[in-house]
């Protein structure tokens, strides 16, 4: 997402992150086949693990969950029904994957694992953009 933003030139009008619902790598950088992957493909996958809290809610427009499983922990963590609204599934804004389809996770798998989620997240990434261009008026 962070690259397709720069592309559209509209990394000073949209803000990412990326945090998860659970606490168990906080503070711990990305799998490292994840950025092998991400670096042969051109992505600079950074940054260190984060869990959700309250005033993500508040301070973003959406939160994006790659499975059903983050999406319902999200809705438990969400303080209110306009907090509750903003969570989506990633995959729900790819026109040509089936409503409510998950991320894979590829961590137990093989390497090429990796490569299938880096093209499912940015056929849906790209989505997501213009879904937000359209929304925002940008």
């Amino acid at each position: 997402m962070r690259r397709l933003i720069e592309e559209a030139k509209l990394a000073t009008k949209i803000e990412i992150d990326s945090a998860g619902t659970g606490a168990w790598h906080v503070g711990e950088p990305p799998d490292h086949r994840a950025r092998a992957t991400g670096k042969r493909r051109g992505l600079d996958v950074r940054g260190r693990a984060r869990k959700v809290v309250l005033e993500d809610f508040e301070h973003f427009d959406y939160l994006i969950a790659m499975d059903r499983s983050n999406r319902s922990d999200l809705h438990h963590l969400a303080p209110n029904d306009v907090a509750k609204r903003k969570i989506e599934l990633l995959r729900n804004y790819d026109a040509e994957s089936p409503r409510d389809a998950e991320v894979p996770d590829p961590y137990y798998g093989g390497d090429d694992g990796f490569e299938r989620v880096i093209d499912i997240c940015e056929a849906a990434c790209r989505g997501l953009l213009v879904h937000v261009r359209d929304r925002h008026g940008l």
